[in-house]
């Protein structure tokens, strides 16, 4: 079995398209680790297209305050504008879907799919010392988590937790990680819709693990294209802008 994940796609569907058109026939189930809305001009379709791909889907704080089951008191303001204006813009059936998604860890074949972390599903894990619990307490070998926007992960062999990046070149989709026995490990496929590692490009991974392969990709898409929506839209020009710089 092999799975697309897919993590903050944050409402951008020309993103999510680039992506599924780059990882065509390379996938047999889709999983989606939260944040399918917030931020980006497209909510509906988003949701829309995540349902049709049946993706086992967990929550993550932007569906949340997007749906309104929780405030977005603790949003800075841009962030929260844009909370409000999702539930403005929800169809009653989209709305009911995010109220009613899952909240993380969940299990999948054996391994595990959270949001932020496993004791808490909207904590930041950006450092080795922050991804040190989540490697301790994982139920499995592998967890896939998102909520930073940023492709990589940790590892821990032997008691020394390591650190992993991926940047895939102009020339290569991909870059690839080989699964090793005796490791745990917490990998984050990057933000479809917003990166915020320094490359515009969306973010997604492909796992195969019964032949002990993770797939890192990066595909471009037409960003001026989901800036003029949210222009359009009048959403917040500090999310406009970021979009070019993958920040």
């Amino acid at each position: 079995m092999r799975y697309l994940i897919l993590s903050d796609i944050h409402a951008n569907a020309t993103a999510l398209q680039a992506a599924l058109e780059a990882a065509k026939g390379r996938w047999d189930k889709v999983l989606c680790l939260g944040d399918v809305v917030g931020y980006g001009p497209d909510p509906n379709e988003v949701i829309d297209k995540v349902r049709e791909l049946g993706a086992t889907t967990i929550r993550g704080n932007h569906d949340k305050a997007g749906s309104g089951i929780a405030n977005a008191d603790d949003f800075n303001p841009v962030a929260r504008n844009v909370a409000l204006w999702t539930r403005n813009q929800l169809r009653p059936e989209n709305r009911t879907w995010l109220e009613e998604l899952p909240t993380g860890p969940a299990t999948v074949d054996g391994f595990s799919l959270v949001h932020g972390a496993h004791r808490d599903e909207d904590e930041y894990v950006f450092a080795p010392a922050q991804a040190l619990d989540g490697l301790l307490d994982a139920p499995s070998p592998i967890t896939f988590f998102g909520h930073t926007h940023l492709q990589g992960g940790f590892t821990l062999r032997d008691n020394k937790v390591g650190v992993l990046h991926f940047k895939p070149g102009d020339g290569a989709p991909f870059s690839t990680l080989t699964i090793e026995p005796g490791t745990t490990y917490l990998l984050n496929p990057g933000s479809v819709g917003q990166p915020r590692d320094g490359d515009p490009r969306a973010a997604f991974a492909i796992a195969d693990l019964p032949n002990n392969s993770v797939e890192f990709w990066r595909v471009p898409y037409d960003i001026e294209a989901v800036q003029k929506r949210m222009a359009a839209a009048g959403l917040p020009e500090p999310l406009i802008n970021r979009l070019l710089f993958g920040r």
